[in-house]
């Protein structure tokens, strides 16, 4: 007769608080409290008639038996998380591609474009995962992805996009209401917003790198405002209450409409080593869905320049 196992939701939990070796850890990834984790263990040991984990009032180990159900449950989840992704995808068929994207990208830039997409692939049915996370192809639901950063992924194949230039915009509002900032220097007397982020350890230019450009030495930034969103930036800039830093490819379509004005020529480049990537799995490049959106979006590179 086979034992009764615990239920996936309680390995979910064990797996967590036996990787972090802490409940309140454990809890903060699973969305629990550290009571619910817990008690969720001591329902598993009492199931199983294991102890689990040894506990002191500073820390908790896994026991030797522990070690072997976590090294168990942790390739059991794994197994099961890939051939979930798997019967998604098979689920879905040849003719539906599934594109993970971060809001910035799909926001500024695919999505002004997707109607040209659609017209080139009829046939192709296009969804969007929308995180700025790196997804896992062999777990997760996706076919293919568009990342920033320096296109090292394990287990992937990366196609360099285009680099980044980081220009300072207003709208045109804020140029009628006063007058228009003929040199760097005029940007002074103007709330000015920028990003203030890292991907992959590579720190944004800022408003105290682009005036480095521009010639002015010894500025002081203290005034500015930063944001951990570019779309907030975006947001103060068309509220036309700022002039803010932003990446000159993601707003093409506002500078094209009118909505936003580039001020100076001057644009500060990130590290040469970054730059947008249409990222998929090694063995994917020819599937009929990532090669049309490889091609595409080369096409779409193309028009760029």
């Amino acid at each position: 007769m086979r034992r009764m196992l615990p239920g996936t939701r309680a390995l979910r939990t064990f797996e967590a608080a036996g990787r972090h070796l802490n409940f309140t850890r454990a809890a903060e990834e699973l969305g629990l409290t550290p009571a619910a984790v817990s008690f969720q263990i001591r329902e598993i040991e009492d199931q199983l008639g294991i102890t689990l984990f040894t506990r002191t009032s500073r820390k908790i180990l896994l026991t030797s038996a522990g070690t072997v159900l976590f090294e168990a449950t942790s390739d059991a989840l794994d197994n099961l998380h890939q051939a979930t992704g798997r019967a998604q995808k098979m689920a879905r068929g040849a003719t539906h591609l599934r594109l993970s994207l971060g809001a910035r990208f799909a926001t500024h830039w695919f999505l002004p474009r997707l109607s040209r997409f659609r017209e080139a692939n009829p046939d192709l049915e296009l969804t969007f995962d929308i995180t700025d996370r790196v997804r896992d192809f062999d777990i997760d639901d996706v076919d293919a992805a568009i990342r920033f950063g320096t296109g090292n992924y394990a287990g992937t194949r990366s196609e360099r996009l285009f680099d980044t230039l980081v220009v300072p915009v207003c709208s045109p509002e804020l140029l009628e209401t006063g007058p228009t900032p003929k040199e760097p220097q005029d940007l002074l007397h103007h709330t000015l917003c920028h990003v203030d982020c890292q991907t992959e350890g590579m720190v944004w230019p800022s408003w105290s790198t682009w005036m480095a450009a521009a010639g002015i030495d010894n500025f002081d930034d203290s005034r500015c405002v930063a944001f951990t969103d570019s779309s907030h930036v975006v947001q103060a800039v068309t509220d036309g209450n700022a002039i803010g830093l932003v990446e000159l490819e993601m707003v093409e379509n506002d500078l094209a409409q009118g909505r936003m004005v580039r001020l100076f020529d001057i644009g500060v480049s990130v590290a040469e080593e970054y730059a947008y990537h249409l990222v998929y799995p090694e063995n994917s490049g020819e599937e009929p869905g990532v090669r049309a959106l490889r091609q595409w979006v080369s096409g779409e590179v193309q028009r760029m320049k």
